[in-house]
């Protein structure tokens, strides 16, 4: 006689080989992934790791002091900074009898031009020293591109109030 017992089936079973597939496509997408993230990664450091990196810098310039008044409302707020500038390169004439040629008068207008610009709470907030050397930067280049103005150094720093 036939049996006529209804047979049960699983539904996890059928989960089962899906869930067994999805994982299986899952692996396979993170390895494309993967592997694309470092070809990708190869070819930016292939030199190196010096396609994101600027420069060396080859020099530094040190400047005297700047005492300025910041743009505070009273007006009675300072800013004591030490600034040198790493550069691309050695100011013509630096080491031998003759002046250095630089444009110290230009470059200090320039940095007088923006720190006169803040506020003392800017220059106090966790960025705003950062945001700082990078305007000097981009202001520096731009006035004077052949001076190769890499870096900005604060040797000194203060804000009184």
């Amino acid at each position: 006689m036939a049996d006529t017992t209804p047979t049960i089936k699983n539904n996890s079973e059928k989960r089962g080989g899906r869930s067994v597939k999805a994982l299986a496509l899952a692996v396979v997408v993170f390895a494309l992934l993967a592997g694309a993230a470092w070809i990708l990664a190869s070819k930016r450091y292939a030199h190196g790791g010096q396609a994101s990196t600027p420069p060396p810098v080859q020099f530094v310039m040190h400047l005297e002091g700047f005492v300025v008044n910041l743009a505070d409302p009273p007006g009675d707020c300072f800013l004591r900074v030490g600034v040198d500038l790493g550069l691309g390169h050695p100011i013509n004439g630096h080491g031998e009898k003759e002046a250095p040629t630089a444009p110290v008068a230009r470059v200090r207008d320039v940095i007088l031009g923006v720190l006169t610009t803040y506020q003392s709470n800017d220059l106090l907030a966790p960025a705003g020293k950062g945001r700082l050397k990078q305007q000097l930067l981009q202001a520096l280049q731009a006035a004077d591109p052949d001076l190769d103005v890499r870096e900005v150094y604060f040797t000194d720093f203060l804000v009184q109030r």
